[in-house]
């Protein structure tokens, strides 16, 4: 059975299902040499260490309407960060005061907050190719939430947290609740896609593809930027620069690595 949002329904005690979403971004830069390389990844790992990346949790959290009870935090050497929070529904009697400052940035380690009954998580992942040149920053956050609080309340600010390639969003509601007649309810609220949550401006810049299991409540949708401009995927250097046939060989080459983790394989090399 599925709710519309005027429909309200009395439960059985407290809402037991759980709701997921899992949010990818990668971000791809062409990396000629070894410094370039190197000057790259630091720079991501600055710009995304765990204190950012705290802030955007934090944000998150406030949007959905938990309240955050713990977070711990990571910086790796020698690069990535963490961050996980607990949370809760509603505020909990006793808990320890957290404080943060407001000014949400970009996340490069790994940070958990805990919710008492949920939980927001974010992972960086910043690595290279051995020999072609690319280098990718991942950053995987993931919200799960029980009870009335919903994680896709947070996809539009997820979303505009990052200047991202690509993206890779799965939301699941996973268990069941009960109604006061013991009737079990397996989703509270109608989605058809994650689409549904994301703006039409933000649609009209990606190419999008969904995978959805409807009768699983499973929901998957992965989005690839349109516009390609050269200048995006250099670093410390602009086009003009380059020969035109060195901007063709790297535009083919940053065009590939788009390609292949938007599809989810290893496809078959340029001809450069």
């Amino acid at each position: 059975m599925t709710l519309t949002t005027e429909q309200r329904i009395t439960l059985h005690g407290f809402n037991n299902l759980t709701k997921s979403l899992s949010f990818n971004m990668y971000d791809i830069c062409y990396t000629r040499t070894k410094e370039e390389r190197e000057a790259y990844i630091e720079y991501i790992d600055e710009q995304y260490n765990a204190a950012r990346l705290t802030k955007i949790l934090k944000a998150v959290a406030d949007i959905i309407g938990a309240h955050v009870l713990n977070v711990a935090k990571q910086d790796y050497d020698p690069q990535g960060a963490s961050v996980t929070m607990l949370v809760s529904e509603g505020p909990v009697e006793g808990a320890p005061e957290t404080s943060f400052e407001e000014s949400p940035g970009p996340l490069p380690e790994t940070v958990l907050m805990h919710l008492n009954t949920s939980h927001i998580t974010v992972h960086t992942y910043p690595e290279y190719h051995p020999d072609e040149g690319i280098s990718t920053f991942r950053a995987d956050i993931d919200v799960s939430t029980c009870g009335e609080i919903s994680p896709l309340k947070a996809l539009n600010y997820l979303i505009h947290s990052f200047d991202t390639d690509i993206m890779t969003m799965d939301y699941r509601v996973r268990g069941f609740t009960r109604d006061i007649n013991g009737h079990k309810l397996f989703i509270d609220h109608d989605i058809s896609s994650i689409q549904n949550y994301i703006p039409e401006e933000i649609k009209s810049m990606y190419d999008m593809i969904d995978v959805n299991v409807y009768q699983e409540n499973i929901f998957h949708t992965k989005c690839k930027l349109k516009k390609f401009d050269l200048n995006n995927y250099l670093f410390g250097y602009t086009k003009d620069k380059l020969s035109e046939a060195e901007q063709k060989d790297i535009t083919e080459s940053v065009k590939w690595e788009m390609d292949e983790i938007f599809y989810g394989k290893n496809m078959s090399a340029p001809l450069l």
